[in-house]
C-alpha cells in the first residue's frame, strides 16, 4: 500500500453540519533539527460557521501520524487556549505546530462543537500532509 501522505496536499478543507475547516500546512525549517529526528511543522487552521446558528468549539482531537506509522492522538479543550464562539458568517483563524519523528507524515481530526441549545456535534478536519522541503518521495 502506497504511504498516504504522498497523495495528500498541505491544504484541506471539509464542511460538516454548515462549519468549513480549511487547514494549510507548511515545513517550519528554523524550528526542525533533522539531525537529530525532529521536523517541525506549522499549520494555520481556519474555521467559518456557515449555518444559521451561533456554535462554540469546545474541544480538539487530532490524530497524527508519521512516516513509521507511529500514531499519536491529542484530545483537550478548546484551541491555542481559546474556545471561540461563532455566530453565523464569523471565522476563527489560529496557527499552531506539530512536531514529527520522521520529514513527513498526515494530520487529521475533529472539533467538538456545541449550538446555543446544548446540542453538541463534531466537524471534521480533513486529512493533510505534512512534508519536509528536499524530501525524497
Amino acid at each position: 500500500m502506497a504511504n498516504p501522505s504522498s497523495e495528500l496536499g498541505p491544504l484541506s478543507e471539509a464542511v460538516t453540519h454548515n462549519v468549513s475547516v480549511e487547514v494549510l500546512s507548511q515545513y517550519s525549517a528554523e524550528n526542525s533539527r533533522p539531525l537529530q529526528g525532529e521536523w517541525v511543522f506549522q499549520y494555520t487552521v481556519r474555521i467559518t460557521n456557515k449555518g444559521a446558528e451561533t456554535v462554540q468549539l469546545i474541544s480538539r482531537h487530532w490524530i497524527i501520524t508519521d512516516a513509521a506509522e507511529d500514531v499519536s492522538e491529542i484530545k483537550g479543550p478548546g484551541v491555542v487556549g481559546e474556545q471561540p464562539v461563532l455566530a453565523p458568517g464569523e471565522s476563527f483563524q489560529y496557527s499552531s505546530w506539530c512536531p514529527l519523528k520522521t520529514p513527513m507524515g498526515t494530520m487529521r481530526g475533529t472539533y467538538q462543537m456545541v449550538r446555543t441549545n446544548g446540542e453538541q456535534f463534531d466537524i471534521e478536519i480533513a486529512p493533510f500532509a505534512l512534508k519536509a522541503r528536499y524530501t525524497v518521495h
